[in-house]
C-alpha cells in the first residue's frame, strides 16, 4: 500500500498518509490540488475491487452519506474511480478517534460521556430520517476533532431501509463488541439497532471498557444475545441511576423495551446531562458546548453559574427588581385613582401555575374494591413528589404483563384544592395506559366505584414525559388519582415524577 503515496488520483488528489485500513479500502490522508486543502480519501483495496458485491456496497455508503448533511458527520465532498478503483472523497478531520480518545484517558468524564452521546445520538437521528441505519457504531467510527466535536463517520456498511439487503442471510455485519442482538442473530435491523450500539458505546465511555468479553467474535455477539449487560454502577459507582436507565433501555434485548427513536434517547440524554451536571455544579470539555444547546426543559435542571455568566446572572436579578418596583408603583397608583383596573394586563393566554407538593402529598392506591390487596409499595410513594427524577414510586411486577385487577394507582393531596388543568408524569416505563380521577372530598374516597371520583382523563400510551390535559369543568379539586389500568411489556410501572399545574 506504501507505494501508492504520491499518487494522483484523477490528476487532482495526491495521497499523502496512511491513516486507516480496513478488509474493503484503504483512508489515506490526501491534499486537494485543485482547492489546496486537507482531504481524507477512503481507497478501495485492488484485490477486491472486481468483487460485484464489495463494489456496490462501497458505492452505497458514497450515496448514503453522500445525502447527509449534518455538523456531527462527517461529510463527503466527492467520489470517483481512478484505473478502476472506486473513492471516496470526505473532509479531513484533525483529532483523534473516541476508541483512541477511551484507551488515552480510560473511562470519560461523566458530563463529557453524555455529552458525546448525544452528539452521536443526534447524528443517528439525521441518518435515521432519512431512513439510513449505520449498522456499525463503534469509538472506532466516531471523530473527536480538535474542538472536541464528535462527528460519526465510515457508514460502510450502512443501507437504507428501503433497500433490499445485499448480505446473505444469516451474516453478521457490524463489530461484534457493539453488536445488537437482532444484528447477531442475521435479523432485519432498524435504527434501534443503532440505538442499542449506542448504548454500548457509552457504557465504554464511562467504564472504560466493554461489558463482554470472549474467546472469540462469536462468542461476543451470542453474550450480547443471552446476557444482560452489566450494571455500570458496578464500575462506576458515581454514575446516576436516571443515567444508568438510559444505559438500560438502551441495551434492552426486547425491542419493544429498547428506546423506540432516537428523539427519546437523546430527551432522556439531554436531562441526564443537566441532572450530570447539577450533581458537579460545572461542565468541562465538550459537555460545556453541548449544554449550550440543551432545550429549556433541560436548561432549567442547571446550576445559574453554568446556565449563564455571572455578569448575566446579577443583570438579570436588577432588571426583576426593576419590574417589581414597577409593578408595585402602578398598583398603588391605580388604587389612589378612579378606581378603575388601570394597572390590569391585557387579556393574553392563562399562564400555568405549578403546584407545591408536600413530600407526603403522593400514597399508593390500591383498593380491594379492585381486586388490590390495599397496598402497592407504599414505602415508596414519597418518590414520585420529590422532584428528583433519579428515584421512583413502582408497582409490583405482574406476570406477563398483565395486571390481575382493575387497576393500581398513586393518589396525590393537592388540599385545600385548586382547579386543576394539567398532570405531568415522568416515567421509566413508558407505553402503560392510566386514567386520571379527581375528588374534592376531605379524604380519598375507599373505593374507585364511589361517585365522588370524577374520571377527567384518560391516556392510552403514556411516553417517558407526558402531559396530561385534565378537564375538570372548573371545579375544585382536593385529591387526584393517577390510575393505572395496563402495564408496558416489562410488567411494572416505575412513576419518578408527578406534577400537577392550576
Amino acid at each position: 500500500m506504501s507505494t501508492l503515496l504520491g499518487t494522483l488520483l484523477n490528476d487532482r488528489y495526491r495521497l499523502e498518509a496512511r491513516i486507516g485500513t480496513g478488509g474493503m479500502s484503504t483512508v489515506y490522508r490526501a491534499l486537494d490540488t485543485t482547492l489546496e486543502r486537507p482531504v481524507a480519501i477512503k481507497l478501495m483495496n485492488r484485490e477486491i475491487a472486481s468483487d460485484s458485491d464489495q463494489l456496490e456496497r462501497f458505492r452505497r455508503e458514497a450515496r448514503a452519506v453522500a445525502q447527509l448533511s449534518h455538523p456531527h458527520i462527517v461529510g463527503v465532498i466527492d467520489a470517483g474511480e481512478d484505473a478502476g478503483r472506486p473513492y471516496i472523497v470526505f473532509e479531513y478531520v484533525e483529532g483523534e478517534t473516541l476508541k483512541e480518545r477511551i484507551r488515552r484517558l480510560g473511562q470519560l468524564p461523566i458530563g463529557e460521556a453524555v455529552a458525546y452521546a448525544i452528539e452521536i445520538a443526534r447524528a443517528l437521528g439525521a441518518a435515521h430520517a432519512r431512513h439510513i441505519v449505520h449498522r456499525d457504531v463503534k469509538p472506532q467510527n466516531v471523530l473527536i476533532d480538535e474542538e472536541g466535536s464528535a462527528k460519526v463517520t465510515d457508514f460502510g456498511i450502512a443501507r437504507t431501509l428501503d433497500e433490499d439487503g445485499l448480505t446473505q442471510d444469516g451474516r453478521v455485519l457490524g463489530t461484534t463488541d457493539y453488536v445488537s442482538p437482532e444484528q447477531a442473530l442475521g435479523h432485519p435491523v432498524g435504527g434501534q439497532s443503532d440505538l442499542y450500539s449506542l448504548g454500548i458505546v457509552l457504557w465504554e465511555m464511562l467504564t472504560g471498557s466493554v461489558p463482554f468479553r470472549g474467546e472469540n467474535q462469536v462468542a461476543v455477539a451470542m453474550k450480547h444475545v443471552r446476557e444482560e449487560i452489566p450494571d455500570v454502577r458496578e464500575l462506576r459507582p458515581e454514575v446516576s441511576a436516571s443515567l444508568a436507565s438510559v444505559i438500560d433501555r438502551a441495551t434492552a434485548k426486547d425491542l419493544l423495551e429498547r428506546y423506540r427513536s432516537d428523539e427519546e434517547l437523546i430527551a432522556d440524554l439531554e436531562d441526564v446531562l443537566a441532572l450530570e451536571t447539577a450533581r458537579a455544579g460545572s461542565a468541562t470539555g465538550e459537555a460545556t458546548t453541548v449544554i449550550r444547546t440543551l432545550p429549556r426543559s433541560a436548561q432549567r435542571r442547571l446550576p445559574l453559574s453554568v446556565r449563564r455568566p455571572a455578569w448575566l446572572a446579577v443583570l438579570a436579578l436588577l432588571v426583576v427588581a426593576a419590574l417589581v418596583a414597577a409593578i408595585v408603583f402602578a398598583l398603588e397608583n391605580g388604587e389612589r385613582g378612579t378606581g378603575r383596573s388601570a394597572g390590569r394586563a391585557r387579556d393574553g393566554p392563562v399562564q400555568l401555575q405549578q403546584i407545591s407538593l408536600a413530600q407526603t402529598a403522593a400514597s399508593d392506591y390500591d383498593p380491594t374494591s379492585s381486586g388490590g390487596d390495599g397496598e402497592e409499595h407504599s414505602e415508596e410513594t414519597t418518590f414520585a413528589v420529590d422532584n428528583n427524577p433519579s428515584t421512583f414510586w413502582s408497582t409490583e411486577r405482574y406476570e406477563n404483563a398483565v395486571l390481575p385487577k382493575d387497576g393500581v394507582g398513586l393518589a396525590v393531596d393537592v388540599s385545600p384544592g385548586a382547579v386543576l388543568r394539567k398532570m405531568r408524569v415522568r416515567t421509566n416505563t413508558p407505553g402503560f395506559s392510566a386514567d386520571v380521577y379527581v375528588t374534592d372530598a376531605a379524604d380519598v374516597p375507599e373505593s374507585l366505584d364511589d361517585p365522588a371520583w370524577r374520571r377527567v382523563a384518560t391516556s392510552s400510551d403514556v411516553q417517558r414525559r407526558q402531559d396530561i390535559d385534565l378537564d375538570t369543568a372548573g371545579q375544585r379539586s382536593r385529591h387526584v388519582l393517577l390510575w393505572i389500568t395496563r402495564l408496558p411489556s416489562g410488567g411494572k410501572v416505575e412513576i419518578s415524577e408527578i406534577a400537577l399545574f392550576r
